[in-house]
């Protein structure tokens, strides 16, 4: 085992007891997958700014301090445990994930990266090592957009980026996020004071699950992430006219349903003809009123588009949006298209990366390189400094949904290959 402050493979830190990091990192995850730390009995639902956010937060800083962190709530909402490194007050490497999910979501998408995180920690502070610089565990508390229609509020007000008129987005019940902030001790007005300043954070290390497929079509645990998609979120919304479901005749109705139809099975045909992984998505859909007898009113749906190259991604909204206004205009609809969110391209740091790859070939795997599809904090962050990220290989590639699963072996080799990445920053801080 290696003392306090001589670089080398911390993994051997593993053997102490029956701490087995990246196992009990999953372990942690399962625990975290039912009430209180979900809102719902039977599935995973763990909302920004709700009860069981907060029983999250509480448990995730019991765990940090345990592990040797001071731990700390930011003014949005993010929980940060801090573990010094051989100098008080040394710039600190960032890492960490997302701690809310989807409805119905699966126990390690993002809470992984979370626990994987106070795992290495605790590795390091049972060698007794102490780094030339801080690491830092972050929680972030809004990654998904699943109460709020943006998602990723939390990571840009770390990264210094954040709008402060997101406070006035509200969500399904019309509670507005100023009022989620109150309600949670939280205020609304210190929003920006959550950025970090220059110099604080020097890298940030985001380990995932993959929520893909190839890693495991190929036998791979870990891979290596190149770059993170860009991304836009939209509404559309068709406005017709509601009348009665049985006395309006099919040819004098002004119906924003088939039209909204029309336009969803554009959008696929447009993505799928596509290059560069582009991908479009409608994952809600609203007909208004909403009744069974009446002809809706309107129709609202989400449209995700997403590619590796942002022109790609912006010439298929555009394809789209057209076909949608061709659509309104010929049926003598309304039609409107709304941008939620746009979320560049983001290639990791190539040094960070080479460290990286470095670092999975020092577990015994092959490093692979690839892009990711999903949207990360990682892409956020970046704006605030250099980033990279570990993908972990999950069954199936099924992610978002409570099959999502991943096994010890996999977890245990992601927390390994972290810390050598550590020893590789290390013994480049120190040259």
């Amino acid at each position: 085992m290696y003392g306090k402050g001589e670089p080398g493979r911390v993994a051997e830190a593993f053997e102490i007891g029956d701490f087995k990091p990246g196992v009990r990192a999953k372990t942690r995850c399962d625990l975290m997958g039912a009430p209180p730390y979900s809102e719902a009995e039977g599935m995973l639902v763990r909302r920004f700014l709700t009860s069981a956010h907060d029983e999250a937060l509480k448990t995730l800083a019991f765990w940090m301090e345990e592990a040797g962190m001071s731990a700390r709530r930011d003014h949005a909402g993010n929980l940060v445990g801090r573990y010094e490194g051989a100098t008080l007050g040394a710039p600190a490497l960032l890492v960490g994930s997302h701690i809310d999910s989807v409805r119905n979501g699966g126990r390690y998408d993002g809470a992984l990266g979370v626990m994987l995180g106070i795992d290495v920690v605790e590795a390091l502070a049972r060698a007794g090592r102490r780094l030339p610089f801080a690491v830092e565990v972050i929680a972030f508390g809004d990654e998904e957009g699943s109460r709020f229609p943006a998602s990723m509020t939390c990571s840009r007000a770390v990264a210094g980026t954040v709008d402060p008129s997101v406070m006035e987005m509200t969500d399904g019940d019309g509670v507005s996020l100023a009022q989620a902030f109150a309600a949670f001790a939280l205020d609304p007005t210190r929003l920006e004071e959550a950025a970090r300043k220059p110099g604080e954070v020097f890298a940030f290390l985001e380990a995932h699950i993959e929520q893909g497929p190839v890693l495991e079509a190929e036998g791979l645990a870990l891979g290596v992430v190149t770059a993170i998609a860009a991304q836009k979120r939209l509404m559309v919304r068709f406005a017709g006219v509601a009348g009665h479901a049985g006395t309006t005749p099919m040819n004098l109705r002004k119906d924003p349903g088939p039209a909204a139809a029309e336009a969803i099975l554009a959008l696929e045909r447009i993505c799928s003809g596509g290059k560069d992984g582009l991908v479009g998505t409608v994952g809600r859909i609203t007909a208004l009123p909403g009744a069974f007898n009446v002809i809706p009113g309107a129709v609202e749906y989400s449209m995700d588009v997403r590619a590796e190259v942002a022109a790609t991604r912006d010439a298929a909204v555009e394809a789209v949006t057209a076909e949608i206004h061709a659509i309104a205009a010929r049926r003598g609809l309304e039609a409107s298209v709304t941008l939620m969110q746009d979320l560049a391209a983001s290639p990791c740091d190539p040094g960070l990366t080479a460290l990286l790859e470095d670092a999975v070939a020092a577990t015994g795997q092959a490093p692979r390189r690839l892009p990711s599809g999903a949207g990360h904090d990682a892409m956020v962050i970046a704006d605030l400094c250099p980033t990279a990220m570990l993908f972990i290989r999950c069954e199936g590639g099924i992610s978002h949904n409570p099959r999502e699963a991943v096994t010890e072996a996999d977890c245990a080799l992601a927390a390994t290959a972290m810390l050598h990445f550590i020893d590789q920053l290390e013994r480049r801080e120190r040259a």
